[in-house]
C-alpha cells in the first residue's frame, strides 16, 4: 500500500494479498517478510548519510530515526539544515521506520534534498487504531522540540520544519499537521512551514471514478485499501469519518488556522493510482480554504510510482526541493 512493497496479485483475497491473518482478539499476524536496516551513526564509515534512533515513548515503543547528511558535520559550515519529520506508508498496518525500504528512502531524501530527516516509528493498526498514529506523530514533534540530541540541536534548523508522509504516512502528516496547527504557539522553537503529502491515502464511502476504473489495479486493488480502512479506522465508523475523508462537512475548521499560519501544502498524485480522485479533492479543499497549495498530478503511473520509476522518483525529489525553497 505504501508503494514500498512489491506488486501484488489482485486475484487473491485482501488478507492473502497482504499476507496477514486476522486473530480472534482483533490483532493480526503479519506473515510478510519485511527486511529491516539498523541505524549507522559512525562517522568513520564511508557513507553519505548517518542515522541513529531517539526514543519517544518507551511504553508505546515509539521512536524517531534521525538521518544526518555527512555535510552537516562540516564544522566550517554555519548553516543549519531544514528539518523534515517523515511518516512512512503501509496502510497504517504494515512497515516500520526500520524497514529497509523506508530506511533507504529516507537516506535518499536526506542526501538529495540536503535536509535532516526524522522518521517516526508509530504504532500500527489494528492493535492500535487511529488516532494512535496521529498521537505518535504529534508526540514525536513535541519530543523533537525539547530534545538535547546534538545532531538536532547543532545541525537542524528548527525554524524551517516540514511534516511529510507517503501514502498512509501522508494521511498521518495531514492529521498531525491539523493538530499542531491548533497548538502552534506551544511548539516553539519548532516552526512548521508546511506539509508534504506524497500520494496521500484518503477515501470515502462513495466510489470515485478512479476507484471504479482501477478496482483491480495490480499494484493496489480496491479490496486491499478497503480492508486497510476496516482495520485502522475506529470501530463502528465508516469511510466518511474525517480520518479517511477530509472533505466531510466542508473540511476541518483547523484549515483556517493553517491558512493564518501561512503554511504551504504539497500534494502529489497520478491518475494511474485509484486514490487519485481523493488526492485531487484534498488539494481543491485546501485551495477553497485559502491555503497555499502546490499540486503535482501526473498521467499514468501507479501508487508508489516514485519508488518504481527512477525518472518519476527524480521528478518528485525536484518537486520537494523546489517546494522547500519557495
Amino acid at each position: 500500500m505504501s508503494g514500498q512493497n512489491a506488486p501484488i496479485n489482485p486475484t487473491g483475497g485482501p488478507y492473502q494479498l497482504l499476507q496477514i491473518v486476522r486473530n480472534p482478539d482483533g490483532t493480526i499476524t503479519r506473515a510478510l517478510d519485511i527486511p529491516e536496516t539498523p541505524p549507522t551513526s559512525d562517522p568513520s564509515l564511508p557513507i553519505s548519510v548517518l542515522s541513529k534512533d531517539i526514543p519517544i515513548n518507551q511504553s508505546n515503543n515509539t521512536w524517531v530515526r534521525i538521518y544526518l547528511p555527512r555535510e552537516g558535520l562540516d564544522s566550517s559550515s554555519h548553516l543549519k539544515l531544514p528539518l523534515v519529520v517523515y511518516c512512512h506508508g503501509g496502510g497504517f498496518i504494515l512497515y516500520s521506520a526500520a524497514s529497509s525500504t523506508v530506511h533507504d528512502h529516507c537516506v535518499r531524501l536526506a542526501n538529495e534534498l540536503r535536509v535532516i530527516i526524522a522518521s517516526v516509528e508509530y504504532r500500527l493498526a489494528p492493535e492500535h487504531r487511529l488516532p494512535a498514529a496521529y498521537d505518535d506523530a504529534v508526540e514525536a514533534l513535541y519530543r523533537i522540540k525539547t530534545t538535547q540530541d546534538d545532531w538536532l540541536t547543532k545541525y537542524a534548523d528548527f525554524s524551517n520544519c516540514f511534516i511529510m508522509g507517503m501514502s498512509a504516512g501522508g494521511n498521518i502528516a495531514y492529521h498531525a499537521g491539523l493538530r499542531v496547527a491548533a497548538e502552534a504557539d506551544h511548539l516553539g522553537p519548532l516552526n512548521i512551514k508546511g506539509l508534504i503529502l506524497q500520494q496521500p491515502f484518503f477515501g470515502g464511502t462513495q466510489r470515485s471514478e478512479s476507484e471504479l476504473r482501477l478496482v483491480d489495479d495490480p499494484k493496489l486493488p480496491l479490496c486491499v485499501t478497503d480492508l486497510m480502512w476496516e482495520l485502522s479506522l475506529p470501530i463502528g465508523v465508516d469511510r466518511d469519518h474525517e480520518y479517511c475523508n477530509p472533505t466531510v462537512g466542508g473540511g476541518s475548521k483547523l484549515l483556517e488556522k493553517i491558512r493564518l499560519l501561512g503554511w504551504k501544502v504539497l500534494v502529489t498524485g497520478c491518475d494511474g493510482d485509484h486514490l487519485f480522485d481523493h488526492q485531487v479533492k484534498l488539494a481543491k479543499l485546501l485551495e477553497e480554504h485559502g491555503v497555499h497549495v502546490v499540486g503535482h498530478f501526473g498521467v499514468g503511473g501507479c501508487h508508489g510510482v516514485d519508488f518504481h520509476d527512477s525518472s518519476r522518483g527524480k521528478a518528485f525529489l525536484e518537486q520537494v526541493k523546489n517546494f522547500i525553497l519557495i
